[in-house]
């Protein structure tokens, strides 16, 4: 737990800076690969019906606990419609892809 609250001030302390600790795209792409690979592998016992809402509840219980320890949000409304946008834009952009 402290290792946590060292680097969430150690996060903050770059971002006061103006540091940006992004990650590139490939990075981005590659982190995304893993979580799809651990879904793939699942559903070789699990029903990807039931699957798909195991992952998108652990995506909500994640941004929650960002929303609430890592940014410190007190009002959850305006964080609650950001994520849905960039949810219902990320779905939407998967479901036109033709090659998935």
């Amino acid at each position: 737990m402290d290792d946590f609250k060292t680097n969430r001030k150690q996060r903050r302390a770059s971002e006061a800076k103006g540091e940006n600790p992004s990650i590139s795209d490939a990075r981005f792409m590659k982190l995304a690969d893993k979580f799809i690979d651990v879904a793939n592998e699942e559903n070789q016992s699990i029903n990807a019906t039931e699957l798909h809402m195991i992952f998108l509840y652990a995506a909500a219980r994640y941004n929650a606990h960002v929303a609430k320890n890592v940014l410190e949000i007190d009002e959850h409304e305006p964080y609650v419609t950001e994520m849905l946008k960039a949810y219902q834009e990320m779905l939407r952009n998967h479901l036109a892809d033709p090659s998935i």
